[in-house]
């Protein structure tokens, strides 16, 4: 990685007019997520990087990233993705949801403001991902949606030099701005945080449905799909509940998208609640399967299988995987080596 990677302080006031707003009553309306935050003159909004300046919205989270690492693709986790690649992963401050649970809560709760940021264009984010081998750039850590521009501009530079485009997201987003990007994302993980409204607005302040929306639309734009729950002891670990989500998952076409059942540890807001049990996490996905989840994976663990990819028809071990890396590949152009099946994912 290059030396244009030194940290600066940057304390920017709004670097780029921001895209999806209007002026209203009191200031400027945001239309990039369901907060549809009014933002006064000289204010943020709920996200912390969207600010009204002279009447006018802009985003204050544009090429300054706080975040950069050189992941495996697994880490997002994407199973079915081009697999043991790595992507050139990069995060902006802030978010438009509020976890009590989020392990990132000391970036995603703060303003690029308040945070230390890299100078990093998006012309200069594709060079160091071409010269760090990367196959892919993933927007993650934190909320990329909410740096909507700087996500915008990167992928589709990103694209026209010939890298893929990954979004790690929890798919709080209005309809019209998710179609645009979506045009130039290859894969996405989206965090379906539960199957419950009223558990949504408590663990996150936001709602379920606007989510699933998006899960909608991703899948009719041809975006691979992968899709996290975690399982939080108290919270999101009712069996029914899980049921309903991957009954819902399988209804709506979606049974082919891998479902990664996490871990929960300790973190944040929730730093009394205990580490969810193994057992818990067995039985979703036992419950998945039983609802016609074909690829379900268990995260957040170490020392079991329940990372490894297996054909959903003959049962025989496709990808052995140890922590983040992959230590055997049998899939032959995307097919079981040992039935041929087809297995859904972009192997190449």
């Amino acid at each position: 990685m290059k030396t244009i990677l030194e940290i600066n302080k940057r304390k920017t006031e709004g670097n780029r007019e921001g895209l999806f707003w209007s002026i209203v009553p009191g200031g400027v309306k945001c239309h990039i997520c369901p907060n549809e935050c009014v933002i006064g003159e000289g204010n943020t909004g709920i996200c912390h990087n969207r600010i009204n300046r002279d009447g006018k919205l802009y985003t204050i989270a544009y090429g300054n990233p706080c975040a950069i690492n050189m992941d495996p693709i697994e880490k997002k986790p994407l199973n079915h993705f081009l697999p043991g690649s790595r992507a050139f992963s990069v995060a902006a401050a802030g978010c438009n949801l509020s976890c009590k649970n989020c392990q990132n809560w000391n970036i995603s709760q703060k303003s690029p403001m308040d945070t230390l940021n890299y100078d990093l264009t998006p012309e200069k984010l594709v060079e160091n991902a071409i010269a760090g081998k990367c196959s892919s750039v993933a927007y993650t850590y934190t909320e990329p949606l909410t740096s909507y521009e700087y996500t915008f501009d990167s992928a589709i530079l990103a694209r026209k030099h010939g890298l893929k485009n990954v979004l790690v997201t929890a798919g709080f987003i209005n309809q019209l701005p998710l179609s645009h990007l979506c045009q130039y994302i290859d894969a996405a993980n989206v965090d379906l945080k539960s199957f419950n409204n009223d558990i949504y607005l408590k663990l996150s302040r936001g709602t379920l449905d606007p989510v699933l929306c998006t899960l909608k639309i991703m899948a009719e734009m041809k975006v691979w799909l992968e899709i996290t729950n975690l399982i939080i002891p108290g919270w999101t670990d009712d069996p029914d509940l899980i049921k309903k989500m991957c009954n819902w998952l399988a209804e709506n076409g979606l049974a082919g998208s891998p479902l990664h059942f996490s871990r929960f540890h300790p973190a944040h807001k929730l730093s009394y609640t205990k580490s969810t049990p193994i057992e818990s996490l067995l039985k979703a996905k036992e419950i998945a399967q039983l609802e016609g989840i074909k690829y379900v994976y268990i995260g957040n663990v170490s020392g079991i299988e329940e990372a490894n990819t297996f054909c959903p028809k003959c049962k025989d071990l496709l990808i052995q995987r140890i922590g983040f890396s992959v230590v055997q590949n049998k899939l032959v152009k995307g097919h079981c080596l040992n039935c041929r099946e087809k297995i859904e994912g972009i192997w190449e």
